[in-house]
């Protein structure tokens, strides 16, 4: 499931500049073989960020995620065909990467519990090994 769609990203640049930075053969359409990877991309780097504290990928898609996916997706757009990446996307795609460190760091969160990665221990539960008890109740029945 991406993070972000076609909608979420007319929503914050003009459609036609949407097709102007997929459209590598200049018919004037837009180019889903160019989109899609640049969504992919997106949803890849916030998974990266997000991965130490959540559950990626994210169902459903907080928010917040879907904002940093389509400022990422738009840099991604920008800086496959464009010489000059504008000042605002580079620093939508700054804020984005900043925001994520920040939830990767746990300063910033999405609003629930983080469910731990498969691979670590909780520490809440550790994990105690030694010999067997000597004095337990049916031991010590009759006594």
């Amino acid at each position: 499931m991406p993070y972000c769609e076609l909608a979420d990203i007319i929503a914050v640049i003009p459609e036609q500049t949407v097709i102007n930075l997929t459209d590598d053969a200049g018919i004037g359409e837009l180019n889903p073989d160019r989109l899609d990877p640049a969504i992919a991309d997106a949803g890849a780097e916030i998974d990266s960020y997000c991965a130490l504290r959540y559950t990626v990928p994210f169902d459903p898609v907080p928010a917040i995620i879907r904002k940093c996916a389509v400022d990422i997706t738009v840099y991604n757009l920008y800086s496959r065909c464009a010489e000059s990446i504008p000042e605002s996307r580079k620093d939508r795609y700054k804020n984005a990467t900043d925001l994520l460190k920040n939830i990767a760091k746990g300063v910033i969160t999405l609003g629930e519990v983080p469910a731990p990665p498969a691979n670590v221990q909780s520490a809440a539960q550790p994990q105690v090994t030694g010999n067997p008890r000597l004095f337990t109740r049916d031991g010590l029945k009759g006594y």
